[in-house]
């Protein structure tokens, strides 16, 4: 039997050897130019080709569609009128069958590696590259890379191990555990491989994780192979690519919904924990030992992870960016910039994705405490004062001055100051502007509207995210650490830094006081925060859906709501006066959104096609 999933990891045989050899259609090509198979592995240069490939997979989902709708855990809320169309409405809704053949949806539509970024998904992209690995492998087995040295044969080998795992990782994450294929299928077999607990295959990654971390440099500027494309390799997969999955993989693995299931125990696997702490702990010793090419980004920097600004295809990211995909597009301004600010300052199409106000609450107090601490000094009447810098770089709150520019149409000067007050301009209309009190403005920058020319109407801001960055592998570290060991002073043997230590490195960056101790002298107490600081230093960058779901948070309060905070102003608005000292009245917070989710929703179900090809693929519970 031979359907869909088949034709994924068979179709690829044929499509692969054809567009590695040629551009035009094969019956155009004189007969000795045909490039055949094994000269596509012969020596280094035509195998890397071969290999590269398979960087054009990851999709890039801040610009995978004209708006991408990429943030699906309680942090988003979108506008009623329009927005009805994106993943993110249809999640709110549990109805997960909607990215199949979705347009918006990087994880199901038409795959190619040469194609533009529509053309990017997890599912199709994920089959084909692990069929593309296998085929390397199988390559390199047979003796057809005869032209390289042993430094050549390890770097090609790696990225082959490092690919067929991450694509993996890709695909389990969302629907579970899959048949783990390492070999090349033969095209005259059905396929009638079980699907494997999803610790089963976190095993089969982990060690092709390692044997990727075993055969690649830290960084390929320093190698003989690498210094050929010298200043160009920052995109390609190192050492620390595979030692920082290796860990994302164990920790994966050792949470609540993979350990236990998602009707389970919030519990972690305390032995994957220890040996995700340890991978990551390896990560950061070298990183703080001048090892490796990654630092933390000066906060001052902050905004250079996430955009640049009239730079062309230079890549947003710097020393902190880890895993980066390949970018399609610099001009990011109609692919999401417009759709994060009020329509009329941009002319949007009237989607507006704006940050939960419950969300919100989680960007604390710069002493380090979050909001509900009695003793954070948050204060209802000044919710704005003496908030996390990070509240400041991400968050457009009421006050803020939006325009600097001339308006020549008297009737859009009400758009200069964030009218986001009860009946202000800002959040009156829900088809047009915020339905939550807040905007977000973390990846453009101020001054991203019609009438300044300072950042104006399309003025070549790039937006890419990163898959990891470095700020990342101290909380998965932190998390692992605290779980393995079972407290947040403890540390792993590889790693100088407790569990609470990693946490405050990252807000030493940002300019936030350490943890205090009453959240430290507890497991749970640690996590609570954990999680909070998760939310807020990788806020909107993809990452909180499948936090939630790990976790097995989804469908538990308060995390299956989102808010709008209403207020007044206390007093008409002072434009000399810094708008974090603005006082407010009537302060009050209303579910807007409340997601009913339930036990299914922690996997997204198969296409029927699929689970119909045999009884050992069968659907996800529920579903």
């Amino acid at each position: 039997m031979k359907t869909k999933l088949i034709y994924y990891l068979y179709g690829i045989a044929i499509s692969l050897m054809l567009s590695v050899s040629a551009c035009t259609e094969y019956l155009d090509k004189a007969p000795e130019s045909i490039i055949s198979k094994d000269d596509a592995f012969k020596n280094f240069t035509n195998f890397q080709g071969f290999v590269e490939r398979m960087y054009h997979l990851t999709p890039d989902i801040a610009k995978h569609f004209w708006v991408s709708s990429f943030n699906w855990g309680e942090d988003e809320v979108v506008t009623i009128g329009n927005g009805e169309y994106l993943m993110g409405f249809a999640i709110d809704r549990g109805n997960y069958r909607s990215y199949i053949g979705k347009g918006d949806s990087f994880l199901d539509r038409n795959w190619s590696p040469s194609g533009d970024r529509f053309q990017k998904s997890i599912w199709g992209g994920s089959w084909y590259g692990i069929r593309v690995a296998n085929m390397g492998l199988e390559a390199l087995a047979e003796g057809k890379l005869v032209d390289a040295t042993q430094e050549e044969r390890d770097m090609i080998a790696g990225q082959l191990y490092f690919f067929r795992a991450w694509f993996y990782f890709q695909l389990t994450q969302y629907w579970g555990g899959l048949p783990y294929i390492d070999y090349v299928l033969p095209s005259d077999q059905p396929l009638t491989l079980p699907r494997e607990s999803y610790r089963e295959n976190a095993l089969k990654m982990a060690a092709d994780f390692k044997k990727a971390a075993d055969l690649l440099p830290i960084n390929w500027d320093n190698t003989t192979a690498g210094s050929r494309t010298l200043n160009n390799n920052e995109l390609r997969i190192n050492k620390i690519w595979a030692k920082a999955m290796l860990g994302k993989t164990y920790l994966y693995a050792g949470s609540p919904l993979m350990t236990n299931g998602p009707n389970g125990p919030r519990t972690y696997d305390a032995e994957m924990c220890k040996l995700a702490a340890e991978a990551f702990g390896e990560v950061l010793s070298m990183v703080e030992n001048g090892q490796t090419q990654y630092a933390l980004v000066p906060f001052e920097n902050y905004s250079s992870l996430f955009y640049t600004i009239q730079q062309g295809w230079l890549m947003p990211g710097g020393t902190e960016a880890i895993i980066r995909s390949p970018t399609y597009g610099p001009d990011s301004y109609w692919r999401q910039m417009n759709s994060y600010q009020p329509s009329p300052m941009a002319q949007g199409d009237g989607i507006v994705l704006a940050p939960a106000a419950n969300y919100v609450n989680y960007y604390g107090m710069a002493n380090g405490m979050p909001l509900d601490d009695p003793e954070s000094g948050f204060n209802e009447n000044q919710p704005w004062k003496d908030r996390d810098p990070r509240f400041y770089h991400d968050i457009v709150f009421d006050g803020m001055k939006m325009v600097s520019g001339t308006i020549t149409n008297a009737d859009d000067e009400v758009w200069r100051y964030a009218n986001l007050f009860t009946g202000g301009n800002y959040v009156s209309d829900p088809r047009r502007v915020s339905r939550t009190g807040y905007l977000n403005y973390k990846f453009i920058p101020l001054g991203a509207n019609i009438w300044d020319a300072t950042y104006g109407y399309s003025y070549a801001t790039h937006l890419h995210l990163s898959w990891m960055r470095l700020s990342d592998v101290y909380l998965m570290y932190a998390e692992a650490v605290a779980q393995g060991f079972g407290s947040p002073t403890a540390k792993a043997v590889s790693f100088s830094k407790t569990a609470a230590e990693a946490v405050n490195t990252v807000r030493e960056r940002a300019g936030v006081a350490p943890m205090a101790s009453k959240y430290t002298s507890s497991l749970s107490a640690f996590m609570d925060e954990l999680i909070r600081e998760r939310a807020v230093e990788l806020a909107f960058e993809g990452h909180r859906f499948n936090d939630l779901r790990r976790w097995l948070l989804l469908t538990e309060q308060p995390y299956n709501i989102k808010t709008r905070q209403y207020f007044d102003r206390a007093q008409p608005l002072d434009t000399k006066v810094d708008p974090k000292e603005n006082s407010v009245l009537n302060w009050r917070e209303e579910v807007i959104i409340e997601r009913n989710l339930t036990s299914r929703h922690y996997w997204f179900p198969f296409k029927t096609d699929d689970v119909s090809m045999y009884p050992e693929f069968y659907q996800n519970p529920g579903w």
